[in-house]
């Protein structure tokens, strides 16, 4: 992990740990995990102001090219629940792979447990959208 820890912009923190209090209700088996893995990696993650945080992590609307071990390739963008969007490649944080991706960075390699079982992925490119500087977070 390039930065040792995930890292996360204070006001994404706030609103991720709403969104995962609320989520007990996730419908099946594995998005469960994969949220629970993230509220366990969101304990030793650091929080920083958004002047601080490096432009290769992670964030909400951030565009993302991973590339997985298996060999398949995808490129998607990160999103608040509201703004998914499967034809846009627009995957929510509260989907297993939108879990594995939050607060990682650009060079990193992920090994998490997918519905079609575990899996190492390698972040290959991360791009921040430029609606990053008028983020849809509630806040």
């Amino acid at each position: 992990m390039k930065y040792g820890s995930l890292i996360l912009e204070k006001k994404e923190y706030v609103y991720l740990k709403r969104l995962l209090n609320i989520s007990g209700y996730a419908g099946d088996f594995e998005t469960q995990k994969s949220l629970n893995r993230l509220s366990e990696e969101l304990k030793n993650a650091q929080i920083v102001d958004e002047k601080d945080i490096p432009a290769d992590v992670i964030r909400f609307n951030s565009r993302i090219m991973v590339f997985s071990e298996s060999g398949w390739e995808r490129t998607l963008q990160l999103v608040i629940p509201s703004e998914k969007n499967t034809k846009q490649d627009k995957i929510s944080i509260l989907t297993p792979m939108g879990a594995a991706l939050f607060g990682y960075s650009e060079g990193d390699t992920i090994e998490w447990d997918f519905p079609s079982g575990k899996q190492k992925i390698r972040i290959v490119t991360v791009t921040q959208d430029n609606q990053q500087k008028k983020n849809k977070i509630p806040v």
